[in-house]
């Protein structure tokens, strides 16, 4: 059993893939040729945004949009401590100071009345209020922006999360890394009104090319100017009128190429996702002590992955078994992002972030892709009740 099967993907539209690679190779424009406009546009189609600024990973997506900001050394970022650590990694790349905020412990994602209660301590440099880095107790940080993480394909709860940011006048970044082609109250992920969204290409991803590559979404025209600069080493008029430090951060051609054809099949896949997730939760109900996926209230799953709760302390036993049946299975994320070595110097204890520690020792991700079948999903929750039996 494959954990996330591209071949099958593969398999239905290689010969697009293939008409799609041999245009490029025609046509020799392998830096920024007609198939990287031709995508944004479509893209821009999607998601209703009115930009959209395609780049070399879902971590320079999440790079570009600080840069142009200015993020950078006195500044608060304030990120969650349970996702993959590009979130923070590049608030702090830049000088600035992350300061977590800890998650819902059904939806995993960033708790906005404790991201009210992180800005208040930042403010008043009281640690009391809500747990902070030295950084934030022994200097006065700024607050400047928020990246809320769609973690697993679903959204926090971005009208709370929004009202908070304009109350402290911060800059929001969604992190959409893994939610493209998920919705929100009906919307779009990367068009729900943040002032910018990132997202992922990586091939595991709902949407995913064959290398890396990202993008990044917005309707704010000069943020939108910026990143095309800032994409292409901080160029002005031409490559070679350098106006401002940036990046090589363009998307590859041949990668534009292969989205385009892996786009036109997208919207199926996504309904294939959806079948695959009810296909679980009904062979996953009644099993004894395991958390199921908790999609909240106005959210459409893009179900980037799909990750249950076990009992504490059964997990390596579980994956053991599962594994001597064939079953592959991952976890996401097995450090929060507060406990990395990389951040210890911030002088955050485990328990300041008790959500984010509990999902990481207890969190499991199953297989999942847009070709599952049922005889599948049967395996594997066949196996996870026979492991917690």
């Amino acid at each position: 059993m494959q954990f996330i099967d591209l071949a099958a993907q593969q398999a239905r539209i290689r010969s697009r893939i293939e008409a799609r690679i041999t245009a490029v190779l025609d046509h020799g424009k392998y830096i920024m040729g007609p198939e990287v406009a031709e995508l944004e546009a479509a893209l821009c189609a999607f998601t209703g945004a009115r930009h959209c600024i395609t780049c070399a990973s879902g971590t320079d997506a999440l790079l570009m949009p600080l840069m142009a900001w200015g993020i950078g050394p006195g500044d608060a970022v304030f990120v969650p401590p349970f996702t993959f650590f590009a979130t923070a990694e590049e608030p702090a790349l830049l000088g600035a100071t992350p300061i977590f905020v800890d998650i819902d412990p059904q939806t995993f994602n960033m708790r906005p009345d404790l991201l009210a209660r992180a800005v208040e301590a930042v403010l008043r440099q009281d640690a009391g209020i809500y747990p902070l880095p030295e950084a934030a107790r022994t200097r006065k940080l700024t607050p400047r922006a928020v990246i809320p993480v769609d973690l697993f394909g679903q959204a926090p709860p971005y009208a709370e999360l929004l009202h908070v940011a304009r109350e402290h006048d911060l800059l929001v970044l969604e992190d959409a890394a893994q939610s493209f082609g998920g919705t929100h109250h009906g919307q779009r992920h990367c068009a729900l009104g943040c002032h910018a969204a990132a997202t992922s290409f990586f091939p595991a991803k709902p949407l995913g090319c064959y290398g890396d590559g990202g993008a990044v979404f917005t309707d704010d025209d000069d943020l939108a100017a910026l990143l095309r600069s800032i994409r292409v080493h901080g160029k002005g008029s031409d490559k070679y009128d350098n106006v401002r430090l940036g990046l090589n951060g363009r998307l590859d051609t041949l990668q534009a190429a292969i989205l385009l054809a892996k786009l036109e099949i997208f919207p199926d896949e996504l309904t294939a996702r959806q079948q695959v997730a009810q296909c679980y939760a009904r062979h996953l109900s009644g099993i004894k002590g395991l958390t199921p996926p908790h999609v909240a209230e106005g959210n459409r799953s893009a179900w980037a992955q799909f990750c249950v709760l076990l009992p504490e302390g059964s997990r390596p036993a579980v994956m053991e078994h599962l594994k001597a049946q064939g079953i592959p299975t991952n976890i996401y994320y097995p450090k929060p992002q507060h406990c990395l070595g990389v951040f210890a110097g911030l002088g955050y204890a485990a328990d300041d972030m008790p959500a984010a520690l509990q999902a990481s020792r207890n969190i499991l991700a199953l297989p999942f892709h847009p070709y599952m079948t049922e005889e599948d999903v049967t395996r594997v929750a066949t196996a996870l009740g026979e492991a917690l039996a």
